[in-house]
């Protein structure tokens, strides 16, 4: 296990202390998250099979599926783990918008060591497009509430003042969530001349006054 899939399984929310069977049942799943999380960050979803992720920690097919009813409902946690992950892992608060974005900026950098989970993001994003996969309702609640914490964190820019001239903080936060997906895309075509990082610094340059 990754140190990466190890400290992302240690993120994921648990109600008090669970004990007997639902501590083993608990841990078999974050166990299960951990492998799959693994598998898919360096297969990605379609390469990397519910087989492969059962042989990771030892169950058969069948074992894995009674704690995960479907390869859909794994990806689904899968992806919340990583978000979680990610976000966390790149300290990015709400009530600050400077830190908030330079936490996104790292956050950008960070996904250069992962390029099978971007991968697995921009292809999925995509296809969730369509109202009846799988993956389309965690789609939804992602994007408002990326939007809401980047509206926030120019909204705090535009109170001190630093936001430029006819920014608007909504505005600004779609585009920025706009630019981050396209540099992805573009990043997994060319990663030799495509700097998702220094894009972003260089965007929010040119709509604020602060150093980036």
């Amino acid at each position: 296990m990754t140190e990466t899939a190890a400290s992302a399984v240690a993120k994921v929310p648990r109600r008090g202390r669970p004990r007997g069977s639902y501590a083993k049942t608990e841990g078999r799943r974050q166990e299960i998250l951990a492998a799959a999380f693994e598998v898919f960050s360096t297969s990605g979803y379609r390469a990397g099979s519910i087989q492969d992720i059962a042989d990771k920690i030892g169950l058969t097919k069948t074992g894995l599926l009674h704690h995960f009813p479907s390869k859909e409902a794994l990806l689904e946690a899968v992806l919340t783990l990583r978000d979680e992950d990610s976000w966390t892992g790149a300290a990015i608060v709400t009530d600050n918008g400077i830190d908030t974005l330079n936490g996104i900026v790292r956050l950008v950098h960070n996904n250069t060591t992962v390029p099978g989970l971007v991968a697995l993001h921009c292809v999925l994003s995509a296809e969730s497009t369509d109202p009846t996969h799988p993956a389309h309702e965690y789609f939804q609640r992602r994007y408002d509430w990326v939007r809401n914490v980047g509206s926030q964190a120019f909204s705090d820019l535009e109170r001190r003042g630093s936001l430029r001239p006819g920014v608007v903080p909504a505005v600004a936060s779609r585009q920025l969530v706009a630019l981050m997906d396209g540099l992805q895309l573009q990043w997994l075509l060319d990663n030799h001349s495509v700097d998702m990082a220094a894009e972003l610094k260089a965007f929010l340059r040119a709509i604020t006054t602060e150093t980036f």
